[in-house]
């Protein structure tokens, strides 16, 4: 799961909830469109506060920034219903938020791993929306192996205690690796709280998604849209030569971030925001 290096909103940004055509939405915005807009989907178990720390150098690159909340993901409502939560529908929702800010120059879609396969099929329905897709320590298909068989026990988990999410976010956390550095106290009330507001028909669906998910790059290398795939220097979902051959196959440009993992949003932002403010650039000719 994505750890944001920081809770606080910047004073560039506000947090709001977003009416759509279908339904509303929990936003952080930052900056004014003077470039372009960008919408930013989270991931699995995530949220739009893994994005905190690239809307302010976002903004003052000149772009206005939406992350937002999926539908039952954190902040957003959601129904009790595993079917609201397909690909299909998430792609849905992407779309909808995207017209609610239409208008507001170039619109750049940004998904970060499991949000990456949401935004790849929000392009794949509706190319003409966007100037520009970045998926990010997204690959191709489902993820590997050995994250299969975790995700796989998180949903069986999940399906049988679904009204006790407390208990679930005990045993996963009780798997975490004996040397891994302990969350300081605020984040770790953060990820637990995230965590208890997340329905959990959500993660079922979108945990299934990760684990069948077909490979779809020669549908969307078919798409004449600009593209990137950014990623870490090491990726526990989808290898980073996995990903090195998906840019290849996508025809797309290719940063990899260093000093970051699956997370470059929040353990390298500023270079990630760099990065994404190049490509956005070049892919209106700016």
């Amino acid at each position: 799961m994505s750890k944001p290096p920081l809770l606080t909103l910047p004073s560039v940004a506000r947090a709001y909830r977003m009416d759509t055509a279908r339904g509303e939405f929990a936003v952080h915005e930052a900056g004014g469109a003077v470039r372009g807009t960008a919408l930013l989907v989270p991931g699995f178990t995530g949220s739009k506060e893994d994005f905190i720390a690239l809307l302010e150098p976002l903004a003052k690159a000149g772009y206005r920034v939406l992350a937002i909340d999926g539908r039952g993901q954190h902040e957003s409502p959601g129904p009790r219903r595993e079917d609201a939560y397909g690909l299909e529908e998430l792609a849905a929702d992407v779309l909808a938020q995207a017209a609610a800010v239409d208008g507001a120059g170039p619109m750049h879609l940004v998904g970060h791993s499991l949000g990456g396969l949401v935004a790849r099929a929000a392009v794949l329905r509706d190319p003409a929306r966007f100037a520009s897709l970045t998926l990010m320590s997204s690959g191709p298909a489902a993820i590997t192996e050995a994250q299969r068989a975790r995700t796989g026990l998180l949903v069986a988990a999940l399906e049988e205690l679904r009204d006790d999410m407390a208990a679930v976010w005990a045993a996963m956390r009780s798997q975490d690796a004996p040397d891994t550095d302990p969350d300081a106290p605020e984040l770790a009330t953060f990820l637990r709280e995230r965590w208890m507001a997340t329905v959990p028909e959500q993660l079922i669906a979108t945990g299934r998604v990760l684990i069948s998910e077909p490979d779809r790059v020669a549908e969307l290398a078919a798409v004449p849209l600009p593209k990137l795939v950014l990623s870490g220097e090491v990726d526990y979902a989808w290898p980073v030569p996995l990903m090195d051959d998906m840019a290849v196959r996508l025809s797309a440009a290719r940063v990899i971030v260093e000093g970051a993992e699956h997370s470059p949003n929040a353990e390298n932002p500023q270079v990630t925001a760099d990065a994404l403010v190049a490509f956005w650039d070049r892919s209106t000719g700016q």
